[in-house]
């Protein structure tokens, strides 16, 4: 199994849509692990670790399946895993 940890910026109507909400219910579903938080900016921070599938299917779905949010741009660094166990909301 090839873990992985991606550190993302998703930009454009990512606020105030249930944006986080619904990545982290597609992150439980998944199996995958990290967190995600709204920034001041209007951009909203997330980490996804796990199976590399796993976490490309969940940043798929964020960047293209929410049914309300408009992801203009995504911005990814890839970072060494920690071994996080489940996945929150961060306020």
């Amino acid at each position: 199994m090839d873990k992985v940890r991606m550190h993302v910026f998703f930009s454009g109507r990512v606020q105030g849509v249930f944006f986080r909400a619904f990545t982290k219910e597609n992150a439980d579903r998944l199996g995958v692990n990290g967190w995600v938080r709204n920034l001041h900016d209007g951009r909203v921070e997330a980490v996804f670790e796990g199976p590399r599938d796993k976490v490309e299917k969940l940043l798929y779905m964020c960047r293209y399946e929410h049914p309300h949010a408009r992801v203009d741009d995504v911005e990814i660094h890839y970072e060494e895993p920690e071994n996080i166990v489940g996945f929150r909301v961060r306020y």
